[in-house]
This record gives structure tokens, C-alpha cells and sequence, in this order.
């Protein structure tokens, strides 16, 4: 089944509020952030014992585009990493697949998404420079030579170590993996 960019931003939406739910149970506050005073944003809904900003996921309102990392890189990245990018300003959120733990990665505010952009373009360099298979990082483990990335020419999700290879498949694509979570 094919799962278009609308329904992956909606999971990603709902993935988010499941998350904040139980973190509301479990702790009776929103989720808090160590608080940078030059790192505002949209997600921050006020502080926690002075050092902490309670923060929930935002909806991206504006457009957010990987159209100059397209240009830079002469290549189409893969629709759903595009698609999950762009779809909430969020901290990471913490959860666990078969493959143990893990935290995905989402853009806190607009520099923070200029600043995982450059992330992406070295990820793919290096890639390029290794001659291995493109993909792009959109998770860490708890493992910290291990990422889950997406294969860009087939959108399915993977375990790779860090400069090496993806050597694990999770899923055939973003949604389904997910759905896993």
C-alpha cells in the first residue's frame, strides 16, 4: 500500500500528540527542553523550574523546502523524507522499535532546519565521497555509531552504522515504520 505525504504528515501529527499525551500521564506537564535563550521556538509553551521550556509539537505552517539542498546536491531527495522534515517543528521524541531505542529527529524552529539541511548535505557528501548507497538520517539509537536512515531511491527504512553501509531493513517505507513505533 502506498501511503501519500498527506497521510505520512497526519501520522507524524498524531505520533507526536500520542507522545505528549503519555508524557502528560507520566509527568502531569508537558515535555520539557534544556532552555536556550537564542534558540526560540514556536513549540516552547512556557517554563519549568526556571531552566526548562515546556514545549509541544507544532504543525509547520509555512514552507519549508529542501528545494536549495535539491539544487546544491544536483539530486531529488525522496518525497517522504521531504514530507517528514517539513510536517512539525518538534524536540525529539523518544521510542522504541525492535531494534531497542531510538529518538526522531525534527527541526525545533527554522535555523535549526537550515542547520539539519547542512546536516543532510554532509550525510549524503559522504555517502557520495564512500560510493555507497544514498540515504538520509531521520533517527538516532541508542547506540551512537548507529542511525536509522531512509534509502533515498526507495524510500524503505534502514539500520546503518555510521559511515558504513545500511545493513538492517526495518521497513518498506516511512509509514509503515512508524506504524511500528
Amino acid at each position: 500500500m502506498k501511503i501519500s505525504n498527506f497521510s505520512l504528515n497526519e501520522l507524524l501529527w498524531q505520533f507526536s500528540q500520542d507522545y505528549q499525551r503519555e508524557y502528560l500521564d507520566r509527568f502531569q506537564h508537558l515535555p520539557i527542553t534544556e532552555k536556550i535563550a537564542d534558540w526560540p521556538s514556536p513549540c516552547e509553551q512556557g517554563i519549568h523550574q526556571e531552566k526548562f521550556s515546556l514545549w509541544q509539537a507544532i504543525k509547520v505552517d509555512e514552507s519549508l523546502s529542501f528545494d536549495n539542498v535539491e539544487q546544491a546536491l544536483e539530486m531529488k531527495l525522496h518525497d517522504d523524507i521531504k514530507a517528514y522534515f517539513t510536517a512539525i517543528y518538534c524536540d525529539s521524541l523518544d521510542a522504541s522499535c525492535a531494534e531497542g531505542d531510538l529518538s526522531l529527529l525534527f527541526a525545533w524552529n527554522e535555523k535549526d532546519f537550515a542547520r539539519l539541511q547542512e546536516n543532510i548535505i554532509g550525510h549524503i557528501l559522504m555517502k557520495t565521497k564512500l560510493k555507497q548507497k544514498l540515504t538520509v538520517f531521520f533517527a538516532i539509537t541508542d547506540d551512537d555509531d548507529h542511525i536509522i536512515s531512509l534509502d533515498n531511491e526507495t524510500g524503505s527504512v534502514w539500520v546503518e552504522k555510521v559511515g558504513c553501509e545500511p545493513h538492517k531493513k526495518l521497513a518498506d517505507s516511512l509509514a509503515e515504520f512508524i506504524l511500528q513505533l
